[in-house]
């Protein structure tokens, strides 16, 4: 089985998903309320709520005769905190080329000296 981090990446892959994890950012929602927006049908918005289903990033609760969708933000943590460390990474990256770029500004504007 895949990764748990490999399983949100492909989840979040589809902008549908994304749609959908957007709205129920919102709060709780059923699939007639989800599929309400595209222009999909019914079965097709189904398929992409088990992929979130089995990613984790939404569960489904009981409510009479509705199966509500919750998010489930466990998993965009964890991709978070994956993402972190190459955030940093850029961070580092511009400060050095930003200190670069000062440095040339003010040592040599013509950009004659070596």
């Amino acid at each position: 089985m895949r990764d748990e981090l490999s399983a949100t990446f492909s989840a979040l892959a589809d902008p549908t998903r994304r749609a959908i994890l957007a709205r129920l950012a919102q709060g709780e929602a059923t699939v007639n309320e989800l599929a309400a927006p595209f222009s999909i049908s019914q079965p097709a918005i189904s398929k992409h709520l088990k992929v979130l289903e089995e990613a984790k990033l939404i569960s489904r609760g009981r409510l009479a005769q509705s199966r509500p969708c919750r998010l489930e933000a466990a998993p965009l943590r964890d991709l978070a905190g994956w993402l972190e460390t190459y955030r940093r990474f850029w961070d580092q990256s511009f400060d050095r080329l930003d200190a670069y770029l000062k440095e040339l500004q003010a040592g040599d504007p013509d950009g004659t000296r070596n």
